[in-house]
């Protein structure tokens, strides 16, 4: 999907708009984009960026839940 960057926008904050989540989806976006780092951390308004499909868009392992009593 194919977005394109609002005044003050940055990257974790259009994968959140646009797919909901950030975990493992801004470093996907991030290789997809190559070059969107040396834009800045506020990208410029109308940059185009590419954002990965939450399906193909590893999310990082669910830790197991660790109590300390029972």
């Amino acid at each position: 999907m194919r977005v394109h960057a609002m005044q003050g926008d940055t990257l974790d904050l259009l994968c959140y708009r646009h797919l909901g989540a950030t975990a493992g989806v801004v470093e996907k976006a991030l290789e997809l984009n190559t070059g969107i780092a040396d834009l800045g951390t506020v990208l410029p308004h109308g940059a185009a960026v590419l954002l990965p499909d939450l399906s193909t868009a590893q999310t990082p392992a669910t830790r197991a839940l660790v109590q300390l009593w029972d």
